[in-house]
């Protein structure tokens, strides 16, 4: 069989120690050499299969654990021919020929058969590897939805014919789900290293629906108009979200990557602390195939913070253009984002240029191009909210003694608003049977 060395574009892989030890038994199992050192081969290969055993239960994987790992290698790794394909498709161009040449070795290690390992180096085990059984069906570090991807992608690979068709199921992969940590999560997070910002995937991100969400119809309607725009690749602004605590800013916010991450849009968020990365992060992303949104939740500075002027930079400033697949949206409970004062408006400090330190503070809100406000409901709206939560969660009480209790929790918990509505059903839900 084919030298795994010979690789091309898939090199460096993640988990590439064991890739290339494994491929070793593999290669080698015909080898008459390394036949007459089959104690080492069979600790190499004891080592692989407690590799192989601990990233199926941390990932949840199920079937056949080799055809697994080789989907995982296939998904994650970046590289010349995968970030082409991913969203677009199939490519044209000699990037095939270099693609085919890389994919032909892949084919052959599914279409190996393991049992010759246990033959050539006196070991067992093979038939689990083929066939096991997930501990209990989760997943400690991907969800359900990747993880199942994943095994599919496996299953569909190892049924390939011919090396065409073993390509043309991992490029259709990469324009339906991308690749690397971009393709398989909807959100991310920020963390400050020594050598730059590094995007970390958050696996496990509300699946809220902006059909779960009572009320504010208008709110939601501009808020999905300018993404939807944003990800058909039109026109759209940076988009802000202000208003009353607790009215479901951030949740739509969450919703609507939820109802866009299939058409390619993704969301990475980041704190006013951390805005010093910002133009490291977009500077990582700038060129991929996806639609970034990069969150702010709950974005407000005091007069003393400096950092609004990193975010007014990156929003317009600077010689280098914002790029056309990263906008804006943050959410805050405050309007003009900067604190302000009165002594803003009058000129009772040092500073002559009173006006321009005050437009100065201003501009920033100027900046989003999109303003949705999220006040508080009146008492009927609030009633509405709970009557089609509890609705939506099964509880079953009388219209009268429901709004009754609502109102009074509402009257001790910090007012009418969404999440009180939503922590009184949770209220009840705690009080069941």
């Amino acid at each position: 069989m084919s030298s795994t060395k010979d690789l091309i574009l898939y090199r460096n892989l993640e988990n590439g120690k064991l890739f290339y030890n494994f491929t070793l038994l593999m290669e080698n199992s015909m080898n008459a050499y390394y036949n007459k050192e089959k104690e080492d081969m069979a600790a190499l290969y004891y080592e692989c299969y407690h590799d192989l055993i601990e990233l199926a239960v941390s990932h949840g994987f199920e079937g056949n654990l080799w055809h697994n790992f080789l989907a995982f290698i296939l998904i994650n790794h970046e590289n010349a021919y995968s970030r082409a394909c991913e969203i677009r498709g199939e490519v044209t161009g000699s990037i095939n020929q270099v693609a085919i040449h890389d994919l032909a070795i892949f084919k052959e290690l599914f279409d190996f058969d393991l049992h010759k390992i246990e033959q050539a180096f006196l070991v067992d085990g093979i038939d689990v590897l083929e066939n096991f059984e997930s501990v209990d069906g989760s997943s400690k570090i991907f969800n359900k939805r990747i993880r199942d991807r994943i095994c599919d992608l496996g299953i569909q690979l190892a049924k390939a014919d011919t090396v065409e068709q073993f390509k043309e199921i991992v490029t259709r992969f990469y324009q339906d789900f991308g690749v690397g940590k971009l393709g398989l999560h909807k959100a991310f997070r920020i963390e400050h290293t020594k050598t730059g910002a590094q995007i970390v995937p958050i696996t496990n991100i509300a699946h809220v629906k902006l059909e779960d969400l009572v009320g504010y119809e208008m709110a939601k309607q501009k808020l999905t108009d300018n993404t939807k725009a944003f990800v058909e690749g039109k026109r759209a602004n940076n988009c802000l979200l202000f208003g009353d605590a607790g009215t479901g800013k951030s949740s739509c916010i969450k919703a609507i990557v939820n109802r866009y991450y299939e058409k390619g849009l993704r969301m990475i968020e980041i704190y006013k602390h951390q805005f010093q990365d910002l133009n490291d992060v977009i500077a990582q992303i700038k060129n991929r195939n996806y639609k970034f949104i990069i969150y702010m939740d709950d974005l407000s500075f005091e007069e003393f913070e400096i950092e609004y002027k990193y975010l007014k930079a990156v929003i317009e400033g600077g010689l280098e253009k914002k790029p056309e697949n990263v906008l804006i949206y943050a959410t805050s409970n405050r309007r003009h984002l900067v604190k302000e004062r009165f002594s803003d408006k009058a000129q009772l400090d040092d500073d002559i240029h009173n006006n321009d330190t005050v437009q100065e503070k201003l501009s920033l809100v100027a900046r989003f191009g999109v303003q949705i406000y999220f006040g508080s409901p009146d008492k009927k709206e609030f009633q509405n909210i709970v009557l089609k939560l509890a609705e939506r969660n099964g509880i079953h009480m009388s219209k009268e003694d429901l709004l009754l209790s609502a109102n009074q929790w509402e009257l001790s918990h910090g007012g009418r608003s969404g999440r009180t509505a939503q922590q009184f059903i949770d209220y009840l839900l705690g009080k069941q049977p």
